[in-house]
């Protein structure tokens, strides 16, 4: 028996997230005396030696150019064929836009009990098996008791510090049959957005909302960012009239981010937003009116225009780094 983990690569790496995922069935392998085995699927020239670091004791990699992972339904195929084939009893994902499509479907094929979001490990004493997750926009915390064989989980991504300090595994290739990659759905193009960092992993991140007044002012917010190492964000309002790309959008209605530190520049603070940043270690607010609601959410704030806190900000910034040089 083991622990099935679902893996990515981006931009020529193991994504951050799915080093958390394996990192987090490693531990309940060594809780359960079972093992985790990662699958990969068209990993290309990517180094896989980071799986085998984070604790996954087998790693998988389906290298098949005919399949479509844009397609959920022939993900779910696929993953249910690994777990069979493997005996896996749990498959581990990322909580991303990939699992919220695969993991349920997975789930009901293999009758499987399914948490989704999960942000701590489980508890697994005397035989039971609960998991706990963020509820009411993160107001509060839910203990899912989880009864059957089988279970599916996904973890809210930066939940979990990743630690490669295991071996190296090396990868073993599985294929599978042809009938499970047929798919109704054609990719016509694909459109990568443009953040070095991707904001779901990103430790760091700098956003903005209308207090920026326009598109043309955000130069100043990318030099923060980049200053820092951080990637950007924006406030739905600003997404929906066109100043910033969508996939910037953080909030309720948009991406969930669990960064270290959280800038929020010109943004309110409506209850839609902070639902998908409440997560964050350090939240620091910027707006010059001082009865934002995002100050009650602040570890810390300054009351002050951002036209002219944010290039202070930029040039102490620069300061300390060259003093470290």
């Amino acid at each position: 028996m083991s622990i099935l983990v679902y893996t990515e690569v981006s931009k020529g790496k193991i994504k951050k997230a799915s080093l958390e995922a394996v990192n987090y069935a490693a531990h309940i392998a060594s809780k359960t005396g079972t093992s985790a085995t990662a699958i990969i699927i068209n990993a290309g020239e990517t180094s896989l030696d980071d799986l085998g670091k984070a604790g996954a004791s087998k790693v998988l990699h389906i290298n098949n150019s005919a399949i479509n992972t844009s397609d959920s339904q022939v993900l779910t195929r696929i993953l249910n064929h690994v777990a069979d084939t493997e005996g896996a009893q749990m498959v581990i994902f990322s909580n991303d836009l990939t699992a919220k499509a695969v993991a349920p479907r997975l789930a009901a094929r293999m009758k499987a009990g399914f948490v989704p979001g999960a942000v701590d490990y489980p508890n697994i004493d005397g035989g039971s098996f609960s998991v706990n997750k963020n509820v009411f926009s993160g107001k509060a915390v839910a203990t899912y008791q989880v009864n059957s064989a089988k279970k599916v989980i996904s973890l809210l991504p930066n939940s979990f510090q990743v630690t490669t300090d295991g071996a190296a595994v090396a990868a073993a290739s599985f294929d599978v049959p042809a009938d499970l990659l047929v798919s109704r759905i054609k990719v016509k193009e694909v459109k990568r957005e443009s953040n070095e960092l991707s904001l779901p992993e990103a430790e760091l991140v700098v956003s903005a909302g209308r207090g920026m007044k326009g598109p043309e002012n955000w130069g100043m917010i990318e030099d923060l960012a980049k200053q820092l190492g951080a990637a950007t964000a924006c406030s739905r309002p600003v997404s929906d009239i066109g100043w910033r790309p969508h996939h910037e959008h953080v909030g309720q209605t948009g991406i969930a981010i669990r960064p270290n530190l959280y800038i929020a520049v010109g943004i309110s603070g409506a209850i839609q937003h902070l639902a998908g940043v409440n997560g964050s270690k350090t939240i620091v607010v910027i707006n010059k009116d001082p009865e934002a609601p995002f100050f009650k959410a602040a570890d810390y704030g300054i009351v002050g225009d951002a036209f002219e806190v944010v290039p202070k900000l930029i040039e102490a910034v620069k300061k300390f780094k060259a003093s470290q040089n």
